[in-house]
């Protein structure tokens, strides 16, 4: 039975000597691995479709393993992120975090939504290093190790001064600072930014212009926390880190 399925490339990999098995994140099914037979030769058919970062529709066979793409109709290459290697590290960044964080042909329409946004903003040169830290943020939640972030995870003051706990996966107010002496001390502005992310719909995303101080404390508590409660061990995350001392 063929289906069809709205959906962007989130890896791909060799199978034998002419095909690929391309992996989706879709609207409708999630994440579906997919058999594109002549892939790798250059007249094929599917050789533009099955690269990453591809977005577009896509009918296929469904089977109880891979399933068998039929056809590809490509809506969008996202150019801009595909051709600057910059972009293309952040890029590659979130889609192996897409693939990592998501068990196969498990429903999320949101999640979808936040990846076609995210790289089409990206795509439109917005800010790559913030609206990468926007979906470590958001992934957070799709992990099931979201912080707390409202309050302070130790007594549920509000207002103060705080600083951010790995250990304690969340925010310290100043009277609770003692509960972890290896507390990060991020400044208010980052801490509220962190909040904003976690809260944010997309929709509503206008021009965020972050400083620079900001954005290194964003990826200190952001990457440090994914490796105290993730497990992940990211290539892309390597290479995006490599990319970025140049």
């Amino acid at each position: 039975m063929l289906q069809k399925a709205e959906g962007i490339v989130i890896r791909t990999n060799d199978y034998g000597e002419t095909n690929k098995i391309v992996t989706l994140y879709t609207r409708e099914h999630g994440k579906l691995a997919l058999m594109a037979r002549g892939a790798k030769r250059p007249k094929s058919r599917f050789a533009s479709s099955a690269q990453l970062f591809i977005y577009g529709t896509f009918i296929y066979q469904q089977s109880r393993g891979i399933g068998t793409l039929n056809q590809a109709d490509i809506t969008d290459s996202f150019r801009a992120v595909r051709s600057d290697l910059m972009l293309t590290a952040y890029g590659a960044y979130m889609v192996e975090m897409t693939d990592r964080l998501t068990e196969d042909r498990q429903r999320n329409p949101y999640l979808f939504e936040l990846l076609y946004q995210l790289l089409n903003r990206m795509n439109e040169e917005e800010d790559a290093e913030v609206l990468t830290r926007i979906f470590e943020t958001k992934m957070l939640q799709a992990a099931g190790i979201s912080p707390m972030l409202d309050a302070c995870v130790n007594c549920g003051r509000q207002e103060g001064t705080f600083a951010f706990s790995i250990i304690e996966a969340g925010i310290l107010c100043a009277q609770c600072f003692e509960v972890d002496p290896y507390r990060i001390a991020a400044t208010p502005g980052t801490l509220k930014l962190l909040r904003l992310f976690h809260h944010l719909d997309l929709s509503r995303l206008g021009n965020i212009n972050v400083k620079h101080g900001t954005k290194k404390e964003l990826k200190t508590i952001l990457q440090l926390y994914y490796d105290e409660y993730s497990g992940l061990r990211l290539k892309s995350r390597r290479f995006l880190e490599q990319m970025e001392k140049f």
